[in-house]
């Protein structure tokens, strides 16, 4: 999950997570610096001039950084490949035009242009696959790094809100979803490459669809008025049904749960005006059951969220209760990280009951590495 400052005002001008959000790091105009999402601790900060990228493999000491362009051994259009436990770069990639995105894994590097994507082998460097796309102005795209389903998904149009999905380790599209009427404005890959989430720029309703049958899955009502959505983050698929946390331009924290829904749609499928409704109604209708978090931040400050730990909670008074206990990191660019635990308890007949409380907040602008 990463997420580039549009603006200039903004002191932070790149956030990303690494692939199991164990990790985060930021960049500023003067370098960038690695956390530990679980305790806070700084763990490295180069201060060498401004990044407009920095993405990390899991935990290990590789980045890929593009510089901002500022200096000129920070060109827009070079990766490196850096080393943070000896502090040097290790290999370059040179383009013609400016890095938007870069996705990796432990097989694959992916490098997003404005109309070209490329496909390389991480060891070895050796271009696998060149992808025309559509302009791609912003570098939107979203990857799950799994082996087993490692999947990229980018915009497909120009008009509307389509996405390409493409198998990096067979090297061949594997789909296009026709999402959104309107463009995209947030996409993102679960980590397993089971779901992809989309948004367009209305910023309405959020659908989710199923990867392996390109088919929709769920949508969400975010609210009813427009906004921007900022991130887009899947929970971790592990013993647990996902989750899905958004951030928008409105200052609020979305969580939606796709167990829950699943639920709520099988109960109206199975009632008379469900059965008789057409998909489009059954689309605005379904039920906006998620928690919010009001005035997280600031309206209209660019933010990003992901949820890094979910837990179930053991409830024997009802097989129904869906009930769990979420860990989502919330970073600003205006430079503030926090973290709050979110206890959600809900079922079919009664109202959703959560709880939102405040674990940790700081300034990334003044960490300091002894911290």
């Amino acid at each position: 999950m990463s997420s580039q400052s549009s603006t200039a005002s903004y002191p932070i001008l790149f956030v990303s997570f690494n692939q199991d959000n164990s990790g985060f790091a930021i960049s500023t105009k003067d370098g960038f610096k690695i956390f530990d999402s679980s305790t806070g601790r700084l763990c490295y900060e180069r201060a060498v001039g401004a990044f407009i990228i920095v993405e990390m493999l899991y935990s290990s000491s590789l980045l890929a950084i593009v510089g901002a362009g500022e200096q000129p051994s920070l060109s827009p259009r070079r990766i490196c490949l850096f080393n943070t436990t000896t502090g040097s770069s290790l290999r370059e990639l040179n383009f013609l035009t400016s890095v938007l995105a870069v996705r990796l894994n432990k097989k694959r590097l992916v490098v997003v242009l404005q109309e070209k994507t490329y496909v390389y082998d991480v060891n070895t460097l050796a271009i696998l696959d060149t992808i025309d796309t559509v302009p791609n102005m912003k570098g939107l795209c979203a990857f799950s790094p799994s082996l087993d389903a490692c999947f990229l998904a980018l915009p497909a149009s120009t008009s509307k809100g389509s996405v390409l999905v493409y198998n990096v380790m067979e090297l061949q599209s594997h789909c296009e979803i026709d999402a959104h009427r309107s463009l995209l404005a947030a996409i993102v890959l679960s980590s397993n490459g089971m779901y992809i989430a989309t948004a367009s720029e209305q910023g309405t309703i959020i659908r989710v669809f199923l990867v392996s049958e390109a088919t929709k899955s769920y949508s969400f009502r975010r609210g009813t008025y427009p906004s921007t959505i900022y991130s887009l983050s899947f929970g971790p698929s592990v013993q647990f049904q996902d989750i899905l946390v958004a951030t928008s331009s409105s200052g609020s924290v979305h969580v939606f749960s796709l167990g829950f829904a699943l639920n709520q749609r099988s109960r109206r499928s199975n009632s008379f005006l469900g059965s008789i409704l057409p998909e489009s109604v059954n689309d605005v209708l379904d039920p906006g059951h998620h928690d919010v978090l009001h005035n997280a931040f600031p309206a209209g400050v660019k933010s990003c969220a992901v949820v890094r730990k979910v837990d179930r909670v053991n409830d024997t008074s009802s097989a129904e209760f869906l009930t769990y206990r979420a860990s989502i990191s919330i970073i600003t660019h205006n430079g503030f990280f926090q973290e709050y635990t979110l206890a959600s308890k809900r079922t079919p007949l009664t109202a959703v009951r959560a709880s939102w409380s405040l674990e940790r907040e700081f300034n990334l602008l003044t960490t300091i590495a002894d911290r």
